[in-house]
């Protein structure tokens, strides 16, 4: 019997073991090589905006000074901003409150008491800066 027609039985099972641990390999490599591939999107960057009450306070002070009151004091632990024209005195609370809201009181009092006027046109001026 010639030595070729022996041999032809070993040379397909080497064959058949090299596919074998070909088909392992790619199998084995398949999930590396997909993930590999990923591609991530952006985060967008958180950008912090002003609190509400910083917002609130902001509009507050400029409120008060677009009717011509001057800022005599501002005491942002307690929330009370001061201030005065010739002959009235303004008296701004900013209060951030449970909820989470921020709650804005404007009073102005003149050498007769109240004026109503002086508060609603804070009022006014106040929602302007504030976008309503």
């Amino acid at each position: 019997m010639p030595i070729a027609s022996r041999m032809t039985p070993v040379k397909g099972k080497v064959f058949v073991v090299i596919m074998m641990t070909l088909l392992a390999l790619v199998v084995a490599a398949a999930p590396i090589i997909v993930t590999g591939c990923a591609v991530y999107q952006p985060i967008p960057a958180y950008a912090p905006t002003a609190s509400s009450f910083d917002r609130s306070w902001n509009a507050a002070v400029g409120a008060a000074q677009d009717v011509g009151a001057r800022i005599v004091s501002e005491d942002r632990a307690r929330g009370i901003i001061s201030g005065a024209t010739d002959t009235r005195d303004v008296t701004i609370t900013v209060a951030t409150q449970p909820d989470g809201k921020v709650r804005v009181e404007i009073s102005a009092r003149g050498p007769q008491g109240g004026d109503a006027n002086l508060a609603n046109d804070i009022s006014r001026a106040y929602d302007r800066r504030m976008g309503r």
